[in-house]
C-alpha cells in the first residue's frame, strides 16, 4: 500500500464506487504486477464524430477508478484511450463541411479519408486530434492509441493469427446473434480491398490459417481474391475487434454503457476463445434528456459539454458524472445549480474529515490530493437569487453585494467565486428571467411579510445568516401557514418570482437587511 495516512486504519474499507471498482482489479491481479508490468485501463472511441459529453464521462470515471487503484496498490498503471480509426466511413456526418467530397470516400478507412476541414492528412487524424485536445484540456493523464497504427505496424498480428485459427468458433459465437440476412454475409474479418482501398463487408469463401490469408469474392469483379490478414491487410468487425484488443493489449479494466451489455458478453467470449481474459467491466447507465428519453448524438436532445460549461465550472460536471454511474440521470440545464452547490458542499467538508471520509468524498475523486480550499461559502443558488432580485445583466453588480458580505473578496483572491458570479448571471439571463412569475400575496401572507419587514428593522446590520434565518422562522410560526414550507414558498413566489429559492437567512445577509425590507415593501 502507499500514501496511507495515520488516521486511515484500512484504506480497503473505503466504500465509494471507484474504490470498489479498484478492489476488483486488484483481486483480478491477485495484488501482483502482471507480466506486462502494469495494470491497463482502457477507454474506446469511435472517431467518425467529434468527442462529446459521453466521452468525457467515460474517461473521467475510468480515471477515478485508476486514481483509487493507485491509492490501494503499488502496481504501475497505464490508461489507453483507443481510437478505432481504421473503421470505414459508413455515412457522411451532417455537421461537417465538404460533404460532397466526403461522399466519394464512403467505406474507406477513416485515416484514408481526406480531412473535410483541410487541416490534417485525414478525417481520422482530424478527429483524433480533436479527441486529444479535448482530453488534454481537462487535464487527463492518458496514452493515445490508434487502431490504424496497431494494425499496420503488425503489433496486432500475433492475435489476428489466433482469431483466424479460431475462425469457426468465433463464427459460432456471432452468427446466432445476427438477423438471417446478415448471417449470409457476415465475417469476423473485413478485408481492405487492394484495388479500391475500401473496408469490405463480405463473406469469406475460404480461410487459410496455415498461411494467414482469407479468400473472398470481390463485390465488383466477382473474382476470388486472397489477402493476407497481417500488417493492415484486414481489420476486424468491432465486437471481434474488441475481444481481440483485450487479448492483445492485456486490458484489465474497461467500462461501457448499458446499451453495450450484449456486446460485452460476445466480446468476452471471443477474448476467451483466443486465450485471453476479458477485463473487469462496469456497466454504466445512460443519460436522459428533460423528457426522460435516452440522449442521442443524432437527435441532439441532450446537454452538450459546451452548454454545461457555459453555465457552470468543469468541477461541477465532474461531480455530476461521479454520482451513481449505475443509475440513469437526467442531463439537462435544470440539474446544473444543484450539481454546483453539492460539489461546493463536499469541498467545504473535506478539510474537517478524517482519512477514510476524505477518500469517500467526491471532491477527492475529482481532485485527488489537491482538493482546493473553500473560498467564500456562497452557493450558486444564492448568487442566482441575488442576480434575480437585482435583475443582473453583468457580474459587477453582484460584486458590490458580495464584497459587503465577504471582506476582501475580489476576482484575484477568489477566482472560483469570480467564475461562479459570471456563470450565475448567464444562467439567470437564459433560464430564470424568462420564467419568472411573481404573484400577489393574499391577506395573511401580506400581514406576514409586513411583520418580517418590521422585525428586520430591529436587526443589526452585521447579524449572521443564522440569526436572520431565526427571525424568518419566528415570523412564519406566528401565522396560520399549513407548515413553514408554505411560508417559504410565499417568500420565493412573492419576492423572487419562482417556486423555489435560497436559505432566506443567507440571502438576506448577502442582499442586505435594508434592501430586503425595501423589496418586501415593493411587493406588498
Amino acid at each position: 500500500m502507499q500514501n496511507q495516512s495515520p488516521e486511515l486504519n484500512n484504506m480497503f474499507d473505503a466504500k465509494s464506487w471507484p474504490f470498489e471498482e479498484a478492489k476488483r482489479v486488484i483481486a483480478r491481479l491477485q495484488g501482483k504486477i502482471p507480466e506486462k508490468g502494469y495494470a491497463l485501463f482502457e477507454t474506446g472511441y469511435g472517431p467518425s464524430g467529434l468527442p462529446h459529453i459521453g466521452t468525457f464521462a467515460e474517461v473521467l470515471r475510468t480515471t477515478m477508478v485508476r486514481r483509487a487503484f493507485n491509492q490501494l496498490s503499488d502496481i504501475p498503471t497505464r490508461l489507453f484511450c483507443f481510437s478505432d480509426d481504421m473503421d470505414g466511413l459508413r455515412k457522411v456526418p451532417d455537421n461537417v463541411p465538404n460533404q460532397e467530397m466526403l461522399s466519394k470516400y464512403l467505406n474507406m478507412p477513416l485515416t484514408k479519408v481526406p480531412d473535410p476541414y483541410e487541416k490534417f492528412e485525414s478525417f481520422g487524424q482530424h478527429n483524433n486530434a480533436m479527441l486529444q485536445g479535448f482530453l488534454d484540456a481537462y487535464g487527463f493523464e492518458y496514452e493515445f492509441q490508434s487502431s490504424t497504427d496497431w494494425y499496420t505496424s503488425g503489433r496486432f498480428d500475433p492475435t489476428l493469427k489466433l482469431v483466424l485459427q479460431h475462425y469457426d468458433e468465433i463464427m459460432g459465437i456471432m452468427l446466432p446473434t445476427l438477423r438471417e440476412e446478415r448471417r449470409s454475409t457476415y465475417s469476423p474479418f473485413l478485408p481492405i480491398c487492394p484495388k479500391s482501398g475500401h473496408v469490405l463487408q463480405v463473406p469469406m469463401v475460404e480461410v487459410h490459417p496455415e498461411r494467414d490469408t482469407i479468400v473472398y469474392k470481390d463485390p465488383q469483379t466477382k473474382e476470388l481474391t486472397e489477402v493476407l490478414i497481417l500488417g493492415g491487410g484486414c481489420k476486424l468487425q468491432w465486437k471481434v475487434d474488441w475481444g481481440m484488443r483485450w487479448r492483445a493489449l492485456g486490458v484489465d479494466y474497461e467500462m461501457s454503457g448499458k446499451d453495450l451489455i450484449d456486446s460485452v458478453k460476445l466480446s468476452s467470449q471471443i477474448c476467451r476463445v483466443i486465450g485471453g481474459r476479458a477485463p473487469e467491466n462496469l456497466t454504466y447507465e445512460l443519460f436522459l434528456d428533460n423528457l426522460g428519453q435516452k440522449i442521442s448524438k443524432s437527435k441532439g436532445n441532450g446537454l452538450s459539454m459546451d452548454e454545461w460549461l457555459t453555465y457552470a465550472p468543469q468541477e461541477s460536471l465532474a461531480y455530476f458524472m461521479y454520482q451513481s454511474p449505475k443509475k440513469a440521470k437526467r442531463l439537462y440545464f435544470d440539474v446544473i445549480p444543484r450539481a454546483v452547490d453539492e460539489y461546493l458542499q463536499h469541498v467545504a467538508k473535506y478539510p474537517s474529515q478524517t482519512g477514510l471520509e476524505q477518500y469517500d468524498n467526491p471532491a477527492w475523486h475529482i481532485h485527488g490530493d489537491k482538493v482546493p480550499a473553500s473560498e467564500s461559502g456562497l452557493s450558486f443558488n444564492i448568487l442566482l437569487n441575488l442576480a434575480s432580485v437585482v435583475n443582473a445583466e453583468e457580474g459587477s453588480i453582484l460584486w458590490g453585494f458580495v464584497r459587503r458580505y465577504v471582506a476582501g473578496a475580489d476576482e484575484s483572491s477568489m477566482p472560483f467565486l469570480a467564475k461562479m458570479i459570471t456563470y450565475a448571471v448567464k444562467y439567470y439571463q437564459d433560464f430564470v428571467k424568462p420564467n419568472k412569475q411573481y404573484r400577489a400575496p393574499n391577506q395573511m401572507e401580506r400581514e406576514a411579510l409586513q411583520r418580517l419587514h418590521d422585525e428586520l428593522a430591529d436587526i443589526a446590520f452585521e447579524s449572521s445568516a443564522e440569526d436572520l434565518q431565526a427571525v424568518v422562522f419566528a415570523v412564519g410560526k406566528q401565522f396560520d401557514f399549513t407548515d413553514l414550507r408554505q411560508w417559504f414558498g410565499t417568500l420565493y413566489e412573492v419576492l423572487l418570482g419562482q417556486p423555489e429559492g435560497p436559505r432566506m437567512g443567507s440571502f438576506i445577509a448577502l442582499y442586505g437587511i435594508a434592501e430586503t425590507r425595501a423589496l418586501i415593501q415593493e411587493k406588498i
